[in-house]
């Protein structure tokens, strides 16, 4: 029997329930093998695998604390931690479930996959010198559930997610560093500043996918995305942007132009 190829691998290491170990696996992938680009592969039982902690609730019930304290401050670090654990789902998740792309799509994403083990875990082991772990605090799930809301649709997918709730952290890291340097957490600064560098390059990823997938399809981006936003109920976004990085991630400046004036 053949060795699974690349996007039965991702289904697979979707379904572990340890976050610790689906980033290792993630990180031993090697992603220049064989992907099977056309089979389609079934849904399987368990997508996301995940363990009982941490509890997940709506975003409007979690209360961090202060960020003076111990526990506000943790807390904090948390929430970014599980950010990135989602985006190794969504990353792996974009690889196995949609067929018929080009190779370059799934290596993309399989890139993608790696950088976000490697912010999963530098934060949790940050988040571990403070005396905590992951699933210590209570998390939301508004990543995955637009994954589920765009099971279906791959240009929904990349518009949504990648280029539309990824893309608020590009907005919200320079607000977040200086919270953390302000207590004096300097490490978490450092952190936050190799994210935000790799982040541009995922939303860029998703950028070029969504202008690929217009294009073949005869779409024009900016209507299309509003239809697609309000179709999935995707949020309405807004302000503070951070431009700079929205430019340096592919966003053109009619679409940015349209954020600014919603």
């Amino acid at each position: 029997m053949d060795p699974p190829n690349l996007r039965q691998q991702c289904q697979a290491l979707l379904q572990l329930c340890d976050s610790v170990c689906k980033a290792q696996g993630v990180d031993t992938l090697d992603v220049s093998g064989p992907l099977g680009v056309e089979q389609a592969l079934s849904e399987v039982p368990g997508i996301p695998g995940r363990l009982n902690r941490p509890e997940l609730m709506p975003h409007t019930h979690i209360k961090l604390g202060a960020l003076t304290t111990r526990h506000g401050h943790a807390a904090l670090v948390h929430s970014i931690v599980h950010i990135e654990k989602n985006a190794i789902d969504l990353a792996l998740d974009i690889c196995w479930r949609f067929a018929g792309m080009p190779e370059a799509f799934y290596r993309d994403w399989l890139r993608v996959a790696r950088e976000e083990a490697y912010h999963f875990t530098l934060l949790r082991e940050h988040l571990l010198s403070l005396g905590f772990d992951y699933g210590d605090f209570p998390a939301h799930n508004g990543l995955w559930e637009m994954a589920e809301r765009t099971r279906h649709d791959l240009l929904a997918r990349v518009a949504l997610v990648p280029r539309t709730l990824e893309a608020r952290g590009l907005d919200a890291s320079p607000a977040v560093k200086t919270k953390l340097v302000s207590i004096g957490d300097h490490r978490g600064g450092e952190i936050l500043d190799i994210i935000l560098r790799d982040e541009i390059g995922h939303v860029a990823v998703g950028n070029h996918w969504y202008g690929w997938l217009c294009e073949q399809r005869g779409l024009e981006p900016i209507s299309t995305f509003e239809s697609l936003r309000l179709t999935y109920k995707a949020p309405k976004l807004k302000g503070p942007f951070n431009l700079a990085a929205r430019r340096a991630a592919g966003f053109k400046e009619e679409e940015l132009a349209a954020l600014l004036c919603a």
